[in-house]
């Protein structure tokens, strides 16, 4: 039966999220409070940056394709083996529109791609919430710990929101740095925007645990 496989691919995507996450937390402090580093390399690092926070979005799109044909197998939503092969086919697409938000974010096209890949975030969002409230599927056999669970999901998609608004000013800043060289002015604004996006992304470490512990845990 695959539904073991795909219960051991869910649980490593939780560790391979939480990995890109440290990884990215690492790499943009070190950016920015490398004041003293030639910008040339600071924006080469970050660079890099914007290369790993893919692993967090596919880490995304696995957890939500992969959890939703485990419910399916498991009967907890209506469809069965159906709908987990559609959520299969989904996913693969998914990943692929991942990569061409990122491949083309430069193009022409790239910011109408990236309000895509923004509203499709917060749709998953609703719909996780609407299932954790039972406004969606209230009769489904679904226990309360997976609700609960699903809740939590769309807490940290929600965090993963609010660090892209914390980072907005990193942005504006980056930009003018680029163009003009740091100062100790924008240097202290990359600092300060670095400080408030660890803070959200403390809390989306936070869910994150708590998912893993309702996981193990399964209270009735």
């Amino acid at each position: 039966m695959i539904a073991p496989w795909l219960l051991a691919i869910h649980i490593a995507v939780l560790g391979y999220w939480l990995g890109s996450e440290f990884v990215i937390n690492s790499t943009y402090r070190y950016v920015s409070y490398s004041g003293d580093m030639p910008f040339s390399e600071r924006a080469r690092l970050m660079e890099h940056v914007m290369h790993v926070d893919q692993h967090v979005r596919y880490a995304l799109a696995l957890q939500a394709t992969v959890g939703t044909a485990l419910a399916a197998l498991y009967g907890y939503i209506p469809g069965g083996d159906d709908l987990a092969i559609a959520a299969g086919v989904f996913g693969v697409l998914w990943l692929a529109f991942i990569e061409a938000v990122h491949r083309l974010r430069h193009s022409g096209g790239g910011k109408t791609l990236g309000a895509i890949d923004r509203a499709s975030r917060y749709v998953l969002m609703a719909v996780l919430t609407g299932v954790a409230l039972k406004l969606i599927g209230g009769g489904w056999p679904m226990p309360e710990w997976l609700r609960w669970k699903l809740a939590l999901f769309a807490g940290v998609i929600a965090c993963g929101v609010g660090i892209r608004f914390a980072l907005i000013a990193h942005f504006r800043t980056w930009a003018v740095m680029a163009r003009e060289g740091p100062t100790d002015g924008t240097n202290a604004i990359i600092r300060r925007t670095y400080v408030r996006a660890t803070s959200v992304l403390v809390l989306l470490w936070v869910f994150i645990a708590a998912i893993a512990v309702l996981s193990v845990w399964k209270p009735a």
